[in-house]
């Protein structure tokens, strides 16, 4: 999709749907701001909402509307508990569902956690020209999900192709 070698920054934003964390709790979502920004991308912005769809919903479209975010990294609300709802608020955004990420975390997983993997309701999609990858609340699901498939689709440099030409065109924060 890109046919320039030079590496890419990226404007990501990192969400963690949670009844029960906060900053200090926040494994996961600190293990996507590190795993991000050691990648050479910027944090454009972090928050952490309880499993409520409208929440979820409200804090996406906020970043899926802004010129700043290009990318939206979900942790959390993806299994199959009462209240696991981030696939449901979410994927009514979405333009085009990436259908591949799901099959590729859950066989990447497969091998970490077998066959439990099948309660992983982890999905991505583009929105507005913004990809947003949705991964289980775990920190070892978010590792999982960033070294298996989303570090690569987030390198301009990843052939065959990956998701940066089909980002809106990057600002500067503050938009």
């Amino acid at each position: 999709m890109s046919g320039d070698d030079n590496f890419i920054p990226l404007d990501v934003a990192v969400l963690t749907v949670s009844d029960s964390r906060d900053e200090k709790s926040d494994s996961s979502g600190k293990f996507f701001v590190d795993a991000l920004e050691l990648a050479g991308h910027q944090l454009a912005d972090k928050k952490i909402v309880k499993d409520d769809i409208y929440q979820i919903r409200a804090v996406v479209s906020d970043w899926i509307y802004r010129s700043d975010v290009q990318v939206v990294l979900i942790t959390g609300g993806t299994g199959f508990s009462g209240r696991d709802s981030t696939p449901e608020a979410v994927s009514v955004l979405f333009d085009k569902e990436i259908d591949g990420f799901g099959e590729v975390f859950r066989a990447v997983s497969l091998q970490e956690i077998g066959s439990s993997t099948i309660q992983s309701r982890a999905i991505a999609g583009l929105a507005n020209n913004t990809v947003i990858f949705c991964v289980p609340g775990s920190t070892g699901a978010c590792k999982t999900a960033w070294e298996g498939v989303i570090s690569e689709q987030l390198d301009s440099r990843h052939r065959p192709c990956n998701f940066v030409g089909v980002l809106k065109t990057r600002r500067n924060a503050g938009g």
